[in-house]
């Protein structure tokens, strides 16, 4: 029997109760089925999607506390993680991280051959991620790769094959998160630097803004590439204009790239997702 505060430590490492990642994973994953289907998809694949998102984002979370276990201690934002204060023991965090991509892979299962091969490549990617940050300077590229990941797999669920035209949505996906993870990293930015962890925000430096808001335009002309290739409409145009005023915004708040204003720029991102998948949603059904 588990008791409360062993549930709630566990709770606190799966970050079930942070919904932010599950979310900025979810947008790109829901606008890839509604395209693949050219309209509403499956109920049951989008069940399957909607929690499998949620199981294997919460299993990343395990993978990242545990392999930054020896150093989050030393960061003022993750020192109290429950691997660093012991409330989770490694053992625990291994098992329920197996348990996560356990369940998430029986989701799977449902799916067909495709599906099933590319999301042993997804476990590989996102393994990786939180041991790059010791090697590059750019691991928010290979969080990249991960979060864009369940495009192809949502093309592969519900249309059966992978069209061309679906890399477009991942490259502009890869580029989102590049930059709202580089917003994330300039939290971090000085502890990082002090005990050797690396990022983009620390390589970019001063030109941080400037690299953060080239991402952003390349994000948006690559989503209207996208656009064009899927023959969507207005609403989907009028949504990246949304879009763009929100990447404005975001790049007043990290003006002074002060930590606080800077997380709230990357949790902004939320409503870039859901502004991005409303414009495909609606111009699907000629909207």
């Amino acid at each position: 029997m588990i008791d409360r505060d062993k549930f709630q430590a566990l709770l606190q490492l799966t970050r079930f109760d942070k919904p932010i990642g599950t979310l900025l994973l979810l947008w790109p994953t829901l606008c890839a089925l509604w395209l693949a289907a050219e309209g509403i998809p499956d109920t049951a694949l989008l069940l399957i999607f909607m929690l499998g998102t949620l199981l294997t984002r919460s299993a990343g979370c395990i993978v990242n506390d545990y392999a930054d276990r020896h150093v989050d201690g030393a960061v003022e934002r993750t020192r109290d993680r429950p691997l660093v204060t012991g409330a989770v023991t490694e053992r625990e965090a291994i098992g329920l991280f197996m348990l996560l991509m356990s369940l998430a892979f029986v989701l799977v299962l449902f799916t067909n051959p495709l599906t099933i091969g590319l999301s042993v490549a997804a476990v590989v990617i996102a393994s990786i991620y939180p041991f790059m940050k010791r090697y590059t300077h750019l691991p928010q590229v290979v969080l990249g790769l991960a979060f864009s990941w369940g495009i192809p797999m949502a093309f592969a669920a519900q249309a059966g094959k992978l069209p061309p035209a679906l890399w477009l949505l991942y490259l502009g996906n890869l580029l989102w998160t590049v930059a709202y993870d580089t917003e994330y990293a300039m939290v971090d930015r000085e502890d990082d630097r002090i005990i050797g962890i690396k990022s983009s925000a620390i390589l970019f430096g001063s030109r941080d803004r400037l690299v953060v808001g080239v991402l952003q335009v390349l994000t948006l002309l690559v989503l209207a590439a996208c656009g064009k290739a899927f023959a969507l409409g207005l609403s989907y145009y009028g949504a990246l204009l949304v879009i763009a005023c929100l990447f404005g915004y975001q790049q007043y708040l990290i003006r002074e790239r002060q930590p606080q204003a800077c997380f709230k720029a990357f949790l902004h991102n939320n409503w870039v997702g859901a502004a991005l998948f409303a414009g495909v949603a609606l111009s699907l059904i000629h909207i």
